[in-house]
């Protein structure tokens, strides 16, 4: 009887090209099946607990990275605050940690969810800033002509940094001189445009501030290589704002919802106009002063006298590089009731701190 007509035989042939059927089947399933990027590099899967698959992270660090420093993708639920610290000669604290802070919302304690120290791992973190330069009547030509030096001091102290520039003048309209730029010889050529405008009745301060603050929103993002970017716009001028459309308040308002600091420089001119009525070491509040321009988006006002112009700026760009930022999550209650939350942030007792805002105004319009 040949094989053919064997029943056993034929059952047992069948059986083969079935099993071979399936093995050729899952090897090319698993060839179609992607590995686990966590595998792929060599890493161990994470096991997460019950209580991170529930509430996933918001702030994610990759696990390899070119630098130390924490390259962070944030979300809208987020909320950053900006803190500088200095000691009681006025000296930028550097090197506290996150324990070193207690923060509060509305009068509550918040866990600190994200903590950035303006150094970490060697990389210094991007900056974004506008000079704000005055050209009003008022200034004198000498000050103008000695403000180019000084922004250059400026910009080459910060030279080993990821950092762009932007320069406007104002007096009274407001005017982009050089777009955003990290190149010195466009910088350069930019502080030799600045002219002074010689019919310039009106000082339009607030509206070339409110002006730099779009400029930055439309040309500087929050992030720059998922890294976050300090925004700062340096303002100088002689301290007596006239004419301004937009209020203290409204550029208040969206400098804090834009995260960017405002920083002053008061040409000597204003000193010499109040010389015969104040102490020459403790010079009277300008104007910009009393409006709470800088205290409220955690900038500084500092003085130019005749001879201190480069030391001044300086030393204001180490402390424009010298900040923290922290951030914490509100309550879920709290993210969508369109209300204002107030913000607080402590320090080390000893130490004075300023905050870039005092609070953020949730989005919706609540239940």
């Amino acid at each position: 009887m040949s094989p053919s007509g064997n029943p056993s035989i034929r059952l047992s042939t069948r059986r083969r090209s079935i099993v071979l059927i399936v093995v050729c089947v899952a090897f090319l399933f698993g060839l179609s099946v992607p590995v686990p990027p966590s595998i792929t590099h060599g890493q161990q899967p994470s096991h997460s607990s019950p209580a991170a698959k529930t509430r996933p992270r918001r702030v994610e660090t990759p696990a390899a990275q070119d630098d130390a420093e924490e390259v962070l993708r944030i979300d809208t639920d987020l909320v950053l605050v900006d803190v500088t610290v200095t000691d009681v000669r006025g000296r930028p604290v550097r090197n506290l940690r996150p324990e070193d802070f207690k923060l509060y919302e509305d009068g509550e304690a918040r866990p600190v969810s994200f903590f950035n120290v303006e150094r970490r791992g060697g990389v210094a973190r991007p900056l974004a800033v506008v000079f704000a330069v005055d050209v009003s009547g008022s200034m004198t030509a000498e000050e103008i002509l000695r403000l180019g030096g000084a922004m250059q001091v400026f910009t080459r102290h910060l030279a080993e940094r990821e950092a762009v520039f932007a320069v406007m003048s104002f007096g009274m309209n407001a005017k982009v001189v050089q777009k955003f730029t990290a190149d010195a010889q466009k910088l350069e050529r930019s502080f030799q445009l600045i002219a002074r405008d010689l019919n310039g009745l009106s000082t339009h301060t607030y509206d070339a501030v409110d002006d730099a603050i779009r400029l930055i929103v439309r040309a500087a993002p929050r992030t720059r290589e998922r890294r976050l970017m300090k925004r700062a716009v340096v303002v100088i001028t002689d301290g007596f704002p006239v004419g301004d459309t937009v209020s203290p308040k409204t550029v208040i308002e969206r400098a804090n919802n834009s995260e960017v600091s405002v920083y002053t420089v008061i040409l000597p001119s204003y000193s010499r106009l109040l010389a015969s009525t104040t102490d020459k070491h403790a010079p009277l509040p300008t104007p910009l002063d009393v409006s709470g321009l800088v205290e409220k988006t955690g900038g500084t006002n500092v003085y130019a006298s005749d001879k201190n112009y480069e030391s001044l700026f300086k030393a204001l760009a180490e402390e424009v590089t010298s900040t923290y930022v922290l951030a914490f999550y509100p309550p879920e209650a709290n993210r969508r009731d369109g209300r204002y939350h107030s913000i607080r942030v402590e320090a080390p007792r000893g130490l004075n701190i300023r905050q870039n805002r005092a609070g953020y105004k949730a989005e919706g319009g609540g239940q």
